[in-house]
C-alpha cells in the first residue's frame, strides 16, 4: 500500500459567497494530490505523457462530510490500496488543520497508450519505482 501525504490552503477564489469550498474543487484537490503523489515516486505525469502513456480518469466518487472554508490548510491523504496494472485506483482524504475528516473520495484511472488509444499496462518504469510499497 503506498500513502501520501500533501497540503493545500484553500484560496479565497475557491471558495464560494459562504467562504466554503466550492464542491467542483474537491476533484482539482485530488488531482493535485495524486500527481504529487506520482511526482514522489521520482517519475512525474509529463514524464509518463512523454514515453506515450495517458492516465484520463474513468470514475470519481466523492463523499461531503464538513466543508472547508477559505484559509483552511488541507491535509491530503492519498492512498494506492493495490499494485496498479492497467488500472490505478487513487483514495483520498481530506483533513483540516483541527484533523477533522472533511471529505473522502477516489478515483479510478486507466493507463491509455496514446499512439494506439487503447489501455495497456502501467509503464515498467513506473511499476518499479513503486513496487517496494506492494511487497
Amino acid at each position: 500500500m503506498f500513502v501520501f501525504e500533501n497540503k493545500i490552503r484553500v484560496r479565497y477564489a475557491e471558495t464560494d459567497q459562504m467562504g466554503y469550498m466550492y464542491y467542483g474543487n474537491y476533484a482539482t484537490y485530488y488531482e493535485v494530490a495524486r500527481t504529487d503523489m506520482l511526482r514522489s515516486t521520482g517519475i512525474s505525469y509529463k514524464e509518463l505523457e512523454a514515453m506515450g502513456v495517458m492516465m484520463p480518469v474513468i470514475e470519481m466518487q466523492t463523499r461531503y462530510l464538513q466543508p472547508a472554508k477559505y484559509d483552511d490548510l488541507i491535509t491530503i491523504k492519498t492512498t494506492i490500496r493495490e499494485m496498479p496494472n492497467v488500472r490505478i485506483c487513487f483514495e483520498y482524504e481530506l483533513f483540516n488543520e483541527a484533523g477533522i475528516l472533511l471529505n473522502t473520495g477516489k478515483t479510478l484511472l486507466v493507463f491509455v497508450d496514446m499512439a494506439k488509444n487503447k489501455p495497456c499496462r502501467a509503464p515498467a518504469v513506473f511499476t518499479e519505482k513503486i513496487k517496494h510499497y506492494f511487497s
